[in-house]
């Protein structure tokens, strides 16, 4: 039953992430090497504040096209509102979070904190095991 896998069991916990000072193109590059549709923004203390996804990057490419804007900080185009989840979750749950938003990616947190990040991906791996 999905009721019973968690989503500690599919996690990613090794995991690109970036500072809110890391230039913006470099972590585009460092996006696409890794197969990447977002990674997590951590400050000096190691906590989340933010997300740098692939949306962000689209609104970099428009902002650069319209205001002939280019370079900057992922801190100036990463999304802050952080949506996570627990640990602890099942993946039906995940599943159905994925379901209502149209957020590709959760931080995923423990009792001590950040632990890894879900995906969509991740959720169809268990699917697929199950």
């Amino acid at each position: 039953m999905l009721t019973k896998i968690k989503v500690s069991d599919y996690m990613s916990t090794n995991l690109v992430t970036f500072t809110e000072s890391t230039n913006i193109f470099e972590a585009i590059k460092t996006m696409v090497k890794a197969r990447i549709t977002s990674a997590p923004v951590i400050n000096e203390a190691g906590q989340i504040v933010g997300i740098f996804s692939e949306r962000d990057c689209m609104n970099i490419a428009i902002n650069a096209t319209y205001n002939q804007v280019m370079g900057g900080s992922v801190g100036e185009y990463m999304s802050s509102q952080v949506v996570s989840i627990k640990a602890e979750s099942s993946i039906l749950e995940v599943a159905n979070r994925f379901n209502s938003s149209h957020i590709r990616s959760f931080p995923v947190y423990d009792d001590d904190g950040f632990v890894g990040m879900i995906s969509r991906t991740d959720v169809l791996r268990a699917i697929a095991a199950f």
